[in-house]
Order: structure tokens, then sequence, then C-alpha cells
């Protein structure tokens, strides 16, 4: 399908987390369809590799790492990487990756809470913080957090919710601090979207406002 001709991303950079499965690897491939150079990761070599392999044979400039989000070395990595493939320059952040435990709030481990936290949380501030140098060398930097409605309304699960309730904020607060560095700052909140994320998941799911 032809891109729209009004929009290009020609001569851009892009790092994406979690490329390589639902909606990070749609939005790689519409990064990529619309000129711009992307760099994306996956916990999975194979996986990813599988995905670099299919890029490339449509014409798709996209590169990536091994990276587990949730390690904070392997974050530093990834940044060095993405750093040296785009001669220190960022045009876009979009930080993706993210998973789910579905129980009751009182079954939940404080391992289980961790791991939530540091996956879909602190990968976001970290990946932010240190890209910031990129982004604003860009001289456009933008930064995209993908939420979920589970941070406006009640479903999906507590842990869950609150990490991305607390992206919804970080975005205001980024959008504001860093709009002096040439730096927008957005979020997205998606509905539930039918990926891997949730195979295991029956529709439709009832979800409560608070307003």
């Amino acid at each position: 399908m032809e891109t729209d001709k009004r929009w290009s991303l020609a001569g851009k950079t892009a790092l994406l987390t979690g490329g390589t499965r639902g909606i990070g690897r749609a939005v790689v491939e519409e990064l990529a369809k619309f000129g711009a150079k992307v760099h994306t990761c996956s916990r999975n070599q194979d996986e990813l590799n599988a995905c670099l392999d299919d890029w490339k044979s449509h014409g798709f400039v996209v590169s990536g790492s091994v990276c587990d989000a949730s390690v904070k070395d392997q974050r530093d990595k990834l940044i060095q990487d993405v750093s040296s493939a785009f001669s220190g320059k960022l045009n876009i952040l979009i930080n993706n990756v993210g998973f789910n435990i579905r129980k009751p709030t009182v079954e939940y481990s404080s391992e289980e809470y961790a791991s939530i936290m540091s996956t879909n949380l602190e990968s976001a501030f970290h990946f932010s913080q240190i890209a910031h140098p990129l982004l604003k060398a860009s001289g456009v930097g933008n930064i995209v957090f993908i939420s979920s409605v589970s941070g406006l309304v009640s479903c999906g699960g507590s842990v869950y919710a609150a990490t991305k309730g607390a992206l919804n904020q970080l975005t205001r607060n980024l959008a504001c601090e860093w709009a002096s560095d040439n730096i927008r700052t957005n979020c997205v909140a998606p509905w539930y979207i039918k990926t891997s994320l949730v195979e295991s998941v029956s529709f439709p799911m009832l979800c409560f406002s608070l307003n």
C-alpha cells in the first residue's frame, strides 16, 4: 500500500523498543514505509533476526539489537548501539515495550510487581533519560509513550494499570520540561489490540471509568 505523499520521514532516525511483535512491529513498518531509518530491539535473537530479514526483503532500513528492557545495563548498551548507528542523533524514541500479569491484586508477589514496573515504567523513564542527549542533538526530537486504556479506566490488572497511568503523567511532565530542548512528548493509549500480549484474554472485556 502506498504511503501518503504528504508525509515523509526521509532522513529521520527512530528507536522503537519491543518492535518484533504486535503494535511495535506495525509501528516499525509504518516508520520505515515513510522513509525513516529504524532501530528496534527484542529479547529473542531468533525472532529479531527473522523480522530483520523480512524487513530487508521489503526494502525497509531497519537494524536491531538484543535487549531486555527491564535490565539497566542492557538499556545503556542499546542506547550506545543507537548512538553509534545514527551518529549521535535521534529524532524519534517510541517507548513501546511492556507486558502484563493478570490476577487479583492481593495475589501479586513482590517479584511480579517489580517485573511489571521495571519493564513497563522504569524502562520508559530510563530510556527517555539516556536518549535525551541524542534527541536534543537532532534539533527536532520526539518521544512517544505507548500507554493503554488501562491507565485511564479500570481494566487489565492493577499493577499494569498503575504503570500506564504513570506513563500518562510522565508524558505531561516531559512535554513541559523538555519543550525548550525542542523535544515533543506524546502518549498513545490504545484499547485492547489482538496481539500476543492479550491472547489469553476473553473479549469483550468490561472496563469501568473513574468519572
